[in-house]
């Protein structure tokens, strides 16, 4: 008796079950469709610029130079590295990451930023180079913008937010299934069987760090990172930087050549101008790049630091060392500080200390995305993209044998029929949308091609089922 009067619910609580799975694999379907080839890129471009770190400088690739006395000051420096670029204007000036190495100097040229080695011992220019064609530049370009611009990073905006949508449905369709037994392929497997295992075990191992990944990687975007979060989450100039006047540039007009030269909390945040009485003591001697650089030697920095020089009238002196720009520090010891080109006076000293919660999990974010905080984080990174590459291979490997040979079509998933949560559906999508706007759309439109258009034009439906 017991048993006949709750099978019927028993089936249809399994119907059920299979209609909310088949639903997820046709969404994991779509999302990985558009994700896959843009996460290849992502995971292979940040490799290669993890490695052109590690084994030479984003500035250039410089030999050791010989220690030979006392460098010459600094202001002869950047005479020598202009002499090598005519009619360039000197941007920046970075110190010796170690005392056997060069000192680097960025020079506009035009539409070029040439990044100029210089021996600090004796003056001699040892390399020049347009920062914009080295191997890191163009891999960071094609990472943040596939080399198209705006239209490039609204491209990757959606691919990182949509991948959100593939790690929620990935983890929802194999958890259950596999149990305690979800990390642990089934190496006995064989065929489709085989991907499906390895692809579902990698992904689940994954899927927390590259959920960070993407967050991280999402804040730097133009919509969600520019629009939504970094706003909020600057540091407040207007409220702690009271009696320093304010200029109409920010932070973000010190980035040059592709290069993030800013703390993530400081981009958007208006830059101090030059030209009062505001500010504390700093450089007591007239102001030059010679005496900043002695101020900031004896003031904390060292290493290698970046000293901004001012570009106009009300422009000031920027005393950097970040790490989103690889200046070898960790996060907690990020620094930005101004220097009045006419008074020398500290107008703003900004230190980690200062950030916003969110600044500051973006200071750590940013650095262990690229894999700068420790050799442990750097192997793990590399591990961790290799990992991500395979799922998305599995992913290739386990949709081409399932899709029928010769068929022409894709082979999407099939509808589950009677679907009886898509409003809750609807509802999440819009959700996402206001979290995520990019993945929104990209939701709303498939959602739209899925419902809409599908069932009214029979060839395109035939092309994707």
């Amino acid at each position: 008796m017991t048993t006949e009067a709750t099978h019927p619910q028993s089936e249809t609580s399994r119907s059920h079950r299979n209609k909310l799975y088949f639903a997820a694999w046709r969404w994991h379907f779509y999302a990985g469709l558009f994700v896959v080839p843009f996460l290849l890129i992502l995971a292979v471009t940040g490799a290669i610029m993890m490695i052109s770190t590690a084994t030479s400088n984003q500035l250039g690739t410089v030999a050791d130079v010989a220690i030979t006395g006392a460098a010459i000051p600094v202001t002869a420096q950047a005479e020598a590295a202009l002499a090598a670029v005519p009619g360039g204007i000197l941007n920046q000036y970075v110190a010796p990451e170690a005392p056997g190495r060069p000192a680097f100097f960025a020079i506009e040229q035009g539409h070029a930023v040439m990044s100029v080695a210089v021996d600090p011992y004796s003056g001699a220019v040892l390399n020049s180079q347009d920062k914009t064609t080295t191997l890191y530049a163009i891999a960071n370009r094609i990472h943040g913008t596939l080399l198209i611009g705006d239209t490039g990073d609204r491209i990757m905006e959606t691919a990182a937010s949509l991948t959100l949508l593939l790690i929620v449905t990935g983890l929802w369709m194999w958890l259950p299934q596999a149990g305690i037994r979800a990390l642990v392929p089934d190496l006995r497997a064989r065929g489709r069987s085989l991907l499906k295992s390895l692809h579902a075990s990698v992904g689940t191992a994954i899927s927390l760090f590259l959920l960070l990944f993407v967050l991280s990687g999402l804040s730097w975007t133009g919509i969600w990172g520019a629009q939504f979060v970094q706003p909020w989450s600057s540091f407040p100039a207007e409220i702690s930087w009271t009696g320093i006047p304010l200029s109409d540039r920010t932070h973000a007009s010190m980035n040059h050549a592709g290069h993030q030269d800013v703390a993530w909390g400081m981009e958007q945040v208006p830059m101090p101008a030059s030209g009062s009485h505001a500010g504390a003591v700093g450089v007591a001697d007239r102001v030059t790049l010679d005496t900043v650089s002695a101020w900031a030697d004896r003031n904390g920095f060292s290493g290698q630091y970046r000293i901004s020089v001012p570009q106009d009238e009300t422009g000031v002196f920027t005393v950097m060392a970040e790490v989103r720009n690889e200046d070898g520090v960790m996060p907690w010891a990020d620094r930005t500080t101004h220097l009045d080109r006419l008074t020398g006076n500290v107008l703003a000293d900004v230190r980690y200390a200062d950030y916003s919660p969110m600044a500051k999990a973006m200071a750590w974010g940013i650095g262990l995305h690229k894999g700068l905080v420790g050799p442990l984080n750097f192997v793990f990174n590399l591990l961790f993209l290799l990992l991500v590459i395979a799922t998305c291979v599995t992913g290739i490997a386990m949709w081409w044998k399932r899709r029928p040979s010769g068929a022409g079509r894709l082979a999407a998933p099939p509808v589950p029929r009677d679907m009886p949560l898509w409003k809750g559906a609807v509802l999440v999508a819009l959700a996402l949308a206001m979290a995520f706007p990019m993945a929104g759309v990209a939701l709303l439109g498939v959602m739209a091609l899925d419902v809409l258009l599908l069932s009214k034009v029979p060839a395109l439906k035939r092309l994707l089922n």
